[in-house]
């Protein structure tokens, strides 16, 4: 029990208990804003770079250099590149959905001129992936324009990455997936045609993986809520304690409470003079 402080009552915000106190939510609170911008700041990085992604581009859009547009982010995904070598390897990219028909994408390797290979998207078809089916590159040296697309992984949507494919098919389009399969050096990125020929489709650019507005981007805004709330549960305890150590001293100085009594209240029933501890539950009194 606090005595009574006459003549300021909030004095006992000096005692080393409400220092603790005090100290804490002062660090507290700081840490939560922090926290709580730092979600939110995540959030709209995650909504700009989603507006990046899905902006759609003129039509009129010159193509540029391969080179020039890399390494592949939320402003190069989805522009025209423009390279030139001649078509090497060529595989199927099973199991990927296009307007509501699931079919396989034609994908042929294009070695540049600087002994790099680059994954070209040729065109989709629909049905089960076969090699009869997928009609031949061209020949010779040949120039491809096509939509820059960053390297697929394992959480992409529509890949196969749990392996055991035939040989000749390939499941996610990514330079760490096809280094075991050809010898040579590769970007890490690939192009999607946007004007295929013999009859196939062609494959719409896509936003890059962490871009787009999904559970993951509304995680995050959810945590921004919880650190805010934090700050004011915090505040509001404080606020709390604050106020029943004002009432208690208050009512002490008003002689509401006896700063005297004793922590165990005296039996009154037990006869006079006697102690009431010296009685057990039965109400003998214990031999000394």
């Amino acid at each position: 029990m606090h005595p009574p402080y006459r003549g300021g009552v909030h004095r006992f915000l000096l005692t080393p208990r409400w220092w603790g106190i005090n100290i804490f939510v002062a660090l507290a609170v700081p840490f939560c804003l922090f926290m709580g911008s730092w979600q939110l700041g995540r959030f709209e990085a995650r909504v700009d770079s989603h507006r990046e992604a899905t902006a759609e581009r003129p039509a009129d859009q010159v193509a540029a250099p391969l080179d020039s547009l890399l390494p592949v982010d939320t402003e190069t995904s989805g522009r025209l590149a423009s390279v030139s070598g001649e078509y090497a390897e060529q595989m199927l990219v099973p199991g990927r959905r296009l307007d509501g028909a699931t079919g396989f994408y034609v994908l042929t390797l294009l070695r540049t001129d600087s002994g790099k290979a680059v994954p070209v998207v040729r065109g989709w078809l629909p049905g089960a992936a076969d090699p009869a089916k997928a009609p031949a590159a061209p020949t010779g040296r040949v120039e491809v324009t096509g939509a820059l697309q960053a390297p697929e992984n394992s959480g992409t949507k529509g890949v196969h990455a749990q392996g055991g494919l035939p040989a000749g098919q390939v499941g996610v389009i990514a330079a760490a997936t096809l280094v075991n399969i050809v010898p040579h050096p590769l970007y890490n990125a690939w192009l999607t045609v946007q004007t295929p020929a013999d009859g196939m489709l062609p494959v719409p650019a896509q936003a890059p993986a962490n871009t787009g507005l999904d559970l993951k981007a509304f995680q995050n805004l959810g945590y921004t809520g919880e650190w805010f709330v934090f700050v004011a549960f915090v505040l509001f305890m404080w606020f709390r304690l604050y106020r029943r150590e004002v009432e208690t001293l208050r009512d002490a100085e008003a002689g509401l409470l006896d700063p005297a009594a004793p922590a165990d209240p005296v039996d009154a029933t037990a006869p006079a003079g006697q102690d009431p501890r010296d009685q057990s539950s039965t109400g003998i009194a214990p031999v000394r």
